[in-house]
């Protein structure tokens, strides 16, 4: 999302797509359990009827995208997600009691009641747009709010796809989505939601959050970060290698949540670079096969492919893991890679890689590699690979993160019962599940007064009425 183009030619059409959800949700501020599980419902049938072209758009997109791939990390969670809310949404919704504090004195009452916040926006990137757009809508629909959704400019057939088909299935002061023509994504991020929510870089998480506090506006940001795998001497080297892998060379790298480069016991590191030279042509073939991804554009491609030449020219060693060409520039598609001996100032080592790259370090001394994380950005995810609890509790306690798999990568991200979300740079809030729907509600407190209370014994003039209270 540019935040160069001007916007002001985009602002009056937004805010006239606002001022009618937020109208409508004047009209129906609190729809009833019942509307709320229509609603997921019609998603879910949005999904499974748009599913091929769902997937079809996306891969146009990318100029290839695995099918089984959106398949399994765009369609599957978001069925499984809606499944989950439509369980657990009544309970949810309930209003919560709570203890009265003795200062009511009295037959008093204390609760807190989840009511819909409004109108929410979000504002989704290119590599996961089916997830990253509706994963969202399942917890904001639960919450009983409306919502605009504004897509990526990478994401122009997807974006074609749901503008045309979803007036079908949800009216626009219900829901609507919006395609990046130059200058939208900062004028739909100076809108005055009721709450906002930004997946993406950092850098522009910074200017998004900065717009939305022109209108006292809650965030939420999901952001990225260099999320590393530590792979400790007493697990099994094998087992890492073929988990790292996959998750690594997923969407070709191009996961937040990715394992952006892995930390080894040095004696471990030749045995690991042999093992992922007879894993990875295992599941990819060369570099045609149908299940390896493209990058998502030129430039990108271009951005990887230079941080690689840099890294040679450098020192490193490049090892490309598939027989044959490790490049495509024409249909930029990308071999998955292993780089040993990476400067540390180089561009593979100075940011998010956000490709199928994967950084090799070796380590001898574990808590050096510690104090080396803990020294940096938050990282969205944590990947401690051991079986030795107290060595793992060592690590969670030494390392802040979004979040954790142990012994994995990336599975928590597809728990439905655990909430998502970044810690510092890695963003800020969290959704999914139960902490979704609390985070698109107003959780409020309602204190009602008994008709009786003996609180007009606090009256002026005090004297020793207070006192008999500490």
């Amino acid at each position: 999302m540019s935040f160069d183009a001007t916007p002001d030619e985009h602002a009056p059409r937004l805010l006239q797509a606002l001022e009618l959800q937020r109208s409508a949700y004047r009209a129906s501020p609190v729809p009833d359990l019942r509307r709320r599980r229509q609603d997921l419902l019609t998603l879910r049938r949005f999904v499974l009827e748009q599913r091929t072209a769902l997937i079809e758009a996306v891969s146009r997109d990318y100029g290839h995208r695995s099918r089984h791939e959106t398949e399994l990390t765009e369609i599957l969670p978001v069925l499984k997600d809606i499944d989950h809310a439509l369980k657990h949404l009544r309970h949810w919704m309930r209003v919560q009691p709570r203890a009265v504090d003795r200062l009511a004195f009295g037959l008093a009452s204390n609760r807190v009641v989840p009511q819909p916040l409004g109108v929410v926006g979000v504002i989704v990137p290119w590599n996961f747009p089916i997830n990253l757009s509706f994963l969202p809508l399942v917890a904001i629909f639960a919450a009983g709010n409306r919502a605009m959704v504004k897509m990526s400019e990478n994401s122009r057939h997807l974006a074609a796809l749901l503008i045309d088909k979803m007036p079908t299935y949800f009216p626009p002061e219900k829901l609507q989505f919006l395609d990046e023509t130059g200058g939208v994504g900062i004028a739909f991020s100076k809108l005055p939601f009721d709450h906002l929510l930004f997946t993406g870089s950092t850098q522009t998480g910074r200017s998004v959050m900065q717009a939305a506090a022109q209108n006292l506006c809650p965030v939420t940001l999901e952001l990225g970060g260099r999320s590393p795998a530590i792979v400790c001497d007493d697990f099994d080297l094998d087992t890492a290698a073929r988990r790292i892998l996959y998750v690594k060379f997923l969407n070709a790298g191009q996961i937040c949540t990715t394992v952006d480069h892995v930390y080894l016991p040095r004696s471990k590191v030749q045995d690991f670079v042999e093992l992922a030279r007879r894993i990875v042509p295992q599941r990819y073939a060369n570099l045609n096969s149908p299940d390896l991804s493209s990058i998502i554009n030129a430039q990108a491609y271009a951005r990887l492919t230079m941080a690689l030449d840099e890294a040679v020219a450098r020192g490193a060693t490049v090892l490309p893991l598939l027989p044959g060409s490790a490049r495509d520039d024409a249909r930029h598609r990308l071999a998955p890679h292993l780089v040993l001996n990476a400067p540390a100032d180089c561009a593979l080592m100075q940011r998010e890689i956000f490709g199928p790259i994967l950084p090799v370090l070796p380590y001898d001394d574990l808590d050096e590699v510690l104090s080396q994380v803990q020294a940096g950005p938050r990282p969205l995810a944590f990947y401690p690979f051991t079986h030795d609890r107290k060595q793992l509790a060592h690590m969670l306690d030494r390392v802040m993160s979004g979040g954790v798999s142990v012994n994995d990568a990336l599975f928590h991200v597809g728990q439905t019962d655990l909430p998502f979300g970044g810690v510092g740079a890695s963003g800020m809030g969290h959704y999914h599940g139960r902490e979704g729907f609390e985070t698109f509600s107003k959780l409020r407190p309602v204190f009602q007064q008994s008709r009786w209370s003996t609180l007009a014994l606090l009256y002026p003039p005090y004297g020793k009425k207070i006192e008999a209270l500490l």
